[in-house]
């Protein structure tokens, strides 16, 4: 018995200390992102070059500012149909005035439209994708491009219940994906792009506490947004797998790289004082949108993400700000980890484990939110 108990000890430290090797590796890359991404991405243009976009639908959420601003104006302005689907809808109808006025588009009248959605309410992400399902139009590619950085600010939690980065950057963009599959099957070849971040490398997710507030972790605004975004990679990665190929969707994770947005102001001072004294390392929004743009445009992404899923062992297809392909962290790559994720995320969002099935096959799935079905 003693024996026993020590082999479990001995296991515990050994996981401990990869765990803190893992966590210092994860700090290098953040660290070598900001320092060499301005070197990394020298070959790309600014802004990135669109083919023309005519006839494609692209659902952009958090689009009112920082890169969501940029990706949905330069989708707009090649042609696209844009829906900016965001919280403050008054915001965005005044850029789209703005716009109007100042696209290149030779006098054309830029094709966008506001639609309201709330990423901090489980109950309007399912309003919104029961809208524009009925509409029963195709669906290009949804950019699921909002989030929220909460570094420095005490662990807060939505109406729902969960965590807010937690519910924003993953749970949220998760049921909005499940839930326009079926658009998305009619817009085929079509594409989920998830914005994420270098970050993901420093997260670690419990399946059974994705919210940190059993006391098994001790909850900072790092480990609250790291988590949220490794969850949602692995989620990416089992979602593509999912995916029959004859849907033709494609699943991408990609990294804006270290971009000065609006999240600065909820950092602590000492991460403030480093964006503003040391500008020439951080990239501007409309440079953060080039990865989110080539992952939804390019014409070679597909058939990458199709390779992958060819691999069993893979994780979700990633691309760094560069705009090449890159490797997710590590613990990105725990297939039972991220087993777990993916069904703890569907009992969080009130949607039955086998929706992404059953949406497939054209049948209809209740949500718990909004006790509706589609």
């Amino acid at each position: 018995m003693k024996e026993e108990e020590e082999e479990e000890e001995e296991e515990v430290k050994m996981k401990d200390n990869i765990g803190c090797i893992d966590w210092v590796k994860g700090w290098m890359n953040v660290i070598s992102e900001m320092l060499f991404q301005r070197i990394a991405s020298k070959h790309l243009h600014n802004p990135i070059p669109l083919p023309s976009l005519h006839n494609l639908t692209f659902i952009v959420t958090g689009s009112t500012s920082g890169i969501g601003l940029q990706t949905a104006r330069q989708l707009a302005e090649s042609g696209a149909h844009v829906i900016m689907a965001v919280r403050n809808t008054n915001a965005a109808h005044e850029l789209i005035q703005k716009w109007q006025t100042e696209s290149p588009s030779q006098g054309l009248p830029l094709n966008i439209e506001v639609m309201e959605i709330d990423l901090l309410s489980l109950e309007s992400v399912t309003r919104f994708a029961d809208l524009y399902n009925a509409r029963s139009e195709p669906l290009h590619a949804l950019i699921n491009n909002a989030g929220i950085c909460s570094v420095g600010v005490p662990q807060t939690f939505s109406k729902d219940g969960h965590e807010v980065q937690m519910q924003v950057n993953h749970l949220a963009t998760a049921l909005l994906s499940v839930l326009l599959l079926p658009s998305l099957i009619r817009g085929s070849p079509s594409r989920i792009i998830n914005v994420n971040s270098v970050v993901h490398s420093l997260g670690f997710v419990d399946p059974e506490d994705m919210s940190v507030v059993k006391g098994n972790r001790k909850y900072t605004g790092v480990v609250g947004y790291s988590s949220s975004k490794l969850a949602q990679v692995m989620f990416s990665g089992i979602l593509q797998k999912r995916l029959p190929a004859e849907c033709g969707i494609s699943v991408v994770c990609v990294s804006p790289g270290i971009v000065k947005t609006n999240v600065v102001r909820d950092l602590p001072k000492i991460f403030q004082a480093a964006f503003a004294w040391t500008p020439y390392f951080f990239l501007s929004p409309e440079e953060g949108s080039r990865s989110s743009l080539f992952a939804a445009t390019d014409p070679q992404v597909p058939e990458y993400c199709e390779s992958l899923k060819a691999d069993k062992r893979s994780a979700c297809a990633f691309f760094s700000q560069d705009c090449r392909p890159s490797n997710p962290a590590k613990e990105a790559w725990n297939t039972e980890t991220s087993r777990r994720v993916w069904e703890k995320t569907f009992e969080m969002v009130g949607l039955p484990v086998d929706a992404v099935d059953n949406l497939v096959r054209g049948k209809e799935v209740k949500c718990s939110f909004g006790d509706q079905y589609r």
